[in-house]
């Protein structure tokens, strides 16, 4: 789950490749309303998913949970990355310097694949690192509600800081 989760991202990072290569996250940039309406649909959905954690009886609590599906998991961590506008405001910055010139949109093609598979290689190791601690966070952590308030208020304070964070 973890891994399709971290491929979930990759291709949400794709989008922002996409847009940055043929300029489009420019017009986030330039457009300030369609920066925010982005930026509040990340938060909106981060604050949703934690309060589904917070609301569902089974989230996190019942060692009988059914797993989600793959497709569901790496839904989940495409819409979280492709609505960070965030993302594309950081390509826009970091990889236009290290673009060649003469093949502007190549180069930052090219530099942004590299991020997005160097940074998905990260996520699929902590992915592992943290399946194989599974069993004991099984064990210990899930019957407490304390883990499951943990998660939900975890979302839900990253929605809400993503929604009052300053644009810089």
């Amino acid at each position: 789950a973890g891994i399709v989760s971290a491929l979930g991202i990759a291709a949400g990072c794709f989008v922002h490749i996409v847009l940055v290569t043929f300029g489009l996250a420019a017009i986030l940039n330039a457009v300030p309303v369609l920066f925010y309406i982005v930026k509040y649909c990340g938060a909106a959905y981060l604050i949703y998913l934690g309060i589904q954690t917070l609301i569902n009886k089974n989230a996190l609590a019942s060692p009988q949970i059914l797993p989600e599906s793959l497709s569901k998991i790496f839904r989940d961590g495409f819409i979280t990355n492709a609505l960070n506008p965030k993302v594309a405001l950081f390509f826009m910055a970091f990889l236009p310097q290290f673009a060649d010139a003469q093949n502007f949109s190549a180069s930052v093609a090219l530099l942004g694949v590299i991020f997005n598979v160097s940074g998905t290689l990260v996520n699929i190791a902590v992915a592992v690192t943290a399946g194989s601690m599974g069993g004991f966070i099984r064990e210990k952590l899930e019957a407490s509600p304390f883990f499951k308030w943990l998660v939900g208020g975890t979302f839900i304070l990253l929605g809400f800081r993503m929604a009052l964070q300053k644009r810089n």
